[in-house]
């Protein structure tokens, strides 16, 4: 695996690389709180049939993070950025990984340039209402009528109990390293963090309202999709990746026994999935 680093429009996007530039290309979107890191355990098991590429969003881990009254913190920026990182490394088709925050990336990706998505694995992530958790009926709430107030309560997202706690629902005692929860703690203390992820969370709502437009490509490209899901999840409930059936006949879903951070537990079961649903098909 190699770090490397590429300056898009001025900003420096960190990402991970991994296996043969001459195999097909994996991309892998990861998701709040965390950054490229999470794939830590799965990047060794795809690299020999696969050219991984793992990048840190702008705001997320290694890679730049302007203050959000100096940058357009929304998902669809984002997703320009890592547009602009496969453009600039020459990447016209590839596979990807979606996890939570990497949905709307991913499938923006996905809506702009159906002809690139070779094939899709969805991980605890969303784009139905049916895989949305109770606690999305309070932030529906705030995107109607957002004050200051509820801005100041939804940063309790970003305390150290309620990250770990996002990797420990739902899985067996003793299971979860804390490698990952612990380098996620540790970028929540860089300055201006809780206002840039913040008007992420504000943003979410472009999502959800874009769920027709993401439900339709499926309906239209009907992609090869594996979704590999926690299924003890309260934040996005498996149901959701049971509602890929309803537009992709080519979706199959695994709901496995951990959480939102299943990839934290079970990335030895999630590789083999992926090797055997993608590795040496006639769509490589």
């Amino acid at each position: 695996m190699q770090f490397k680093n590429e300056n898009i429009n001025g900003l420096n996007i960190f990402y991970r690389e991994a296996g043969s530039v001459d195999k097909p290309v994996f991309l892998l979107l990861h998701g709040f709180p965390s950054a490229s890191h999470m794939f830590r355990n799965l990047i060794p098991i795809l690299e020999n049939d696969f050219h991984i590429i793992a990048p840190d969003y702008v705001g997320f881990g290694q890679s730049a993070a302007p203050e959000h009254t100096k940058f357009n913190y929304s998902f669809e920026n984002l997703t320009n950025y890592v547009e602009n990182l496969l453009n600039k490394l020459n990447i016209t088709k590839f596979y990807m990984y979606v996890f939570d925050y990497g949905a709307p990336i991913g499938f923006n990706l996905a809506v702009r340039h159906p002809d690139q998505i070779q094939g899709i694995v969805s991980q605890n992530e969303n784009v139905y209402q049916e895989g949305l958790g109770t606690k999305w009926e309070d932030r529906k709430q705030y995107w109607a009528h957002p004050t200051k107030e509820l801005r100041e309560k939804y940063k309790v997202a970003f305390a150290p109990e309620t990250i770990k706690d996002q990797y420990m629902t739902g899985e067996k005692t003793g299971s979860v390293g804390p490698d990952g929860y612990t380098l996620d703690i540790h970028y929540t203390e860089s300055s201006d963090y809780a206002e840039r992820q913040s008007d992420l969370i504000f943003d979410y709502q472009n999502n959800v309202a874009n769920y027709p437009k993401y439900q339709a490509y499926l309906r239209q490209y009907q992609p090869k999709l594996l979704a590999v899901w926690g299924k003890n999840d309260p934040s996005f409930i498996y149901p959701g990746a049971e509602a890929f059936k309803k537009d992709d006949p080519n979706a199959e879903i695994h709901l496995l026994d951990g959480g939102h951070f299943v990839l934290e537990t079970h990335w030895k079961e999630i590789g083999q999935l992926i090797l055997k649903t993608f590795a040496n098909t006639n769509n490589l």
